[in-house]
């Protein structure tokens, strides 16, 4: 199957399912809870699914990126360092992602997921105020591989990819929520480009599905980082406890309904 038929109905639902996908995902990650759902749920079969996810996700990391840029909520220098890592993981990751067994990644994911999720729900102030620890040995050297390693896995599988880079943001160098949130969407955009470029490369988008949801998906980026910086922490920790929420259910279920 290498087309789909875009009738209106279908165009409506490619929106509405892009538009909320990109508003959490310019926040906390996790749109890919929503979008690739909703592309299987057209009847894309999965590898075309994942493609075709990547091209309106990436579309709608392009334009949060771009907001949370303009709005001076991001660290240049940080970026300089760990936008390479993140390409580069997500480029081999995409390029393996035939070699390891789903099952296997999606428990590790799970068990990540959930003590980042108690992390956060025990530690009220987290990621509440500022706290940088600079450009140090200790941060580079953890959040360079890291980085690497969370931008593997967006190649390779995807959903929640997001969170951690937030997560890893707070808790290693000390940002804010929405200062993380603003280096998040760079990185998840390094690793959903060069995801793409092996997507693209390997005949696994489809263009007219993807360009339909990823516009739905601008409009949907550039409201939800807007008020991510307009509201602060307030708004975005809570948000990222639900997805965070969320993705551990999706998997979980997957895991048990799959065995």
């Amino acid at each position: 199957m290498n087309a789909v038929e875009l009738d209106l109905s279908t165009i409506a639902f490619l929106a509405l399912f892009g538009f909320i996908a990109a508003f959490i995902d310019s926040c906390v990650g996790g749109g890919g809870l929503i979008s690739l759902p909703a592309l299987l749920g057209i009847g894309i079969p999965m590898h075309l699914a994942l493609g075709t996810n990547k091209l309106a996700g990436t579309i709608s990391a392009a334009t949060s990126s771009a907001t949370f840029i303009s709005m001076g909520k991001f660290d240049k220098k940080m970026m300089l360092f760990l936008f390479p890592a993140s390409f580069i993981g997500a480029f081999i990751g995409a390029k393996t992602v035939l070699y390891i067994p789903e099952g296997i990644l999606k428990t590790i994911v799970i068990v990540m997921v959930a003590l980042i999720f108690i992390y956060t729900l025990l530690n009220k102030k987290f990621g509440h105020e500022a706290k940088f620890k600079g450009f140090t040995r200790f941060t580079l050297g953890w959040g360079i591989p890291i980085t690497f390693l969370i931008g593997f896995y967006d190649g390779f599988f995807g959903p929640g990819t997001g969170s951690f880079f937030v997560f890893l943001m707070v808790i290693l160098f000390g940002y804010d929520f929405v200062i993380a949130a603003g280096n998040g969407r760079i990185l998840n955009l390094a690793s959903n480009i060069a995801a793409l470029l092996v997507f693209v490369l390997g005949g696994k988008v489809i263009f007219l599905t993807g360009l339909t949801m990823g516009i739905a998906m601008l409009f949907g980026a550039t409201l939800g980082a807007r008020m991510a910086v307009k509201t602060g922490v307030r708004y975005v920790r809570p948000l990222f406890l639900i997805v965070s929420v969320t993705l551990m259910g999706k998997m979980i279920y997957e895991l048990v309904m799959g065995s």
